[in-house]
């Protein structure tokens, strides 16, 4: 998968993605999303399965996750997909951005292109995100990306230790239209 926007590259992930990303965690910033300061551990196993994930390209099967490049300096920056929730039986979109890249709008690019591609890709009617309420920073991209709250509830991902506040989010295909894109996106689909 490669889709450009103005800004960016989102690509299918690659070897030498997890490295990067190993990286990025090693500030704390990353735990929420499951990249811990240990993560150099564990992460020769992740970009395995990830790698496997992308090419068995079924969004309910687990997670897909691609790799966020800025053009202008072709730095990794972060990440954005999607991810199955098994529990309610729906397909979530999944990001995160390094922490000097944040605050720039990198994310909210790369989320509407993933979202438009997934539409386009995917039988899949909707998509959602489950954010934690004091990750005020990710519901908030989310909120400028499109996403409709829908619910605050208590909830415990498949993740976490114990129930926390969520805000659940759902955009539509057919609500496409009504979001505003500032950047053309081209998509091309590399096999």
């Amino acid at each position: 998968m490669w889709l450009e926007t103005n800004r960016l590259i989102i690509r299918s992930i690659q070897r030498g993605d997890e490295i990067i990303f190993s990286g990025m965690s090693q500030d704390g910033s990353l735990s929420q999303v499951g990249f811990d300061a240990n993560c150099s551990e564990w992460i020769n196993d992740w970009i395995e399965e990830a790698l496997k994930l992308t090419n068995n390209d079924n969004p309910r099967e687990n997670y897909i996750p691609c790799t966020v490049i800025l053009k202008e300096t072709e730095e990794v920056i972060g990440s954005v997909g999607s991810t199955y929730y098994e529990d309610v039986d729906k397909v979530g979109i999944c990001y995160f951005i390094g922490t000097p890249f944040r605050k720039k709008g990198y994310m909210t690019e790369a989320i509407n292109a993933y979202v438009q591609f997934f539409f386009k890709q995917y039988s899949e009617s909707e998509i959602i995100a489950t954010i934690l309420d004091a990750n005020t920073p990710s519901w908030k991209v989310a909120e400028k990306s499109g996403f409709n709250l829908i619910e605050k509830k208590m909830y415990k991902d498949i993740d976490d230790e114990k129930e926390e506040l969520y805000r659940f989010y759902v955009i539509r295909g057919q609500e496409l239209s009504l979001i505003h894109i500032s950047e053309p996106t081209r998509l091309r689909r590399i096999s």
